[in-house]
């Protein structure tokens, strides 16, 4: 899938979409759940978080 057809399908622009993948910007809770949906498949099998570690 093409990074204007995932923005189109989830409602951004293609930009933002490259900005998710390269990590600079975090989705939205909803663009996190359009983007799993658009796969089939669950959030956690798109995004993962670590912890950040106490300093």
């Amino acid at each position: 899938m093409s990074q204007a057809a995932l923005a189109e399908a989830i409602g951004v622009t293609r930009q933002t979409v490259i900005a998710i993948e390269q990590g600079r910007y975090s989705p939205s809770l909803e663009s996190a759940f359009r983007i799993s949906r658009v796969f089939g498949i669950g959030v956690e099998d798109v995004f993962s978080w670590l912890e950040p570690q106490d300093s």
